[in-house]
């Protein structure tokens, strides 16, 4: 079977279980940023220190959970979950609370604003800071059109970001009077 099923080419897509809806739907811009997100951290973490390379594996895997529960129609929730597919979990939310605090204890205060760019892998967690961003913004306009979200899933987007923002600062190493201010 081909990738290419040409199905799409009129401007429709399939969700999981077949059904068909516009590339323009709140669900299809929600899953598909989250994709996005996932391909930037992936690109983070090719580039990141050892250190943080295992907990951005563990996320990307919490997201390909999401992007499978975000792709079916809410109507075959039920059943995704009966096929024993994965979904995101206050588990993995938990993970992250846990990594925020520790590296929020480790680091200080921030202050001012900061331009990204100090080095490759600094640039790709902010890159990837900014699609998580939107990411979130994307599920609540699904939430919003079609109020099918759990309340864990912006959540934990919200989170997610947060840390990826810490995560930079520690790659850059960056104490707040080393940080460049902007006017």
């Amino acid at each position: 079977m081909s990738i290419s099923t040409r199905t799409g080419d009129g401007g429709s897509t399939a969700l999981m279980y077949g059904k068909r809806v516009s590339k323009e739907d709140p669900r299809v811009g929600a899953y598909g940023s989250v994709d996005e997100l996932n391909a930037a951290l992936g690109l983070a973490r090719s580039l990141a220190k050892q250190a943080a390379k295992g907990l951005l594996e563990k996320i990307q895997k919490a997201l390909v959970g999401l992007m499978g529960e975000l792709a079916v129609a809410p109507e075959d929730i039920n059943r995704y979950e009966a096929d024993g597919y994965a979904r995101l979990q206050d588990a993995d939310l938990d993970v992250l609370d846990r990594e925020i605090a520790k590296m929020e204890r480790a680091a200080p205060k921030a202050k001012g604003w900061s331009t990204p760019g100090d080095s490759t892998a600094g640039a790709a967690l902010d890159l990837a800071r900014t699609v998580c961003r939107r990411a979130e913004r994307e599920i609540w306009k699904l939430e919003k059109a079609q109020g099918s979200i759990r309340s864990l899933v912006p959540r934990y987007l919200n989170r997610l970001s947060d840390l990826l923002w810490l995560l930079e600062r520690a790659t850059e190493n960056k104490a707040p009077k080393k940080r460049r201010k902007q006017s």
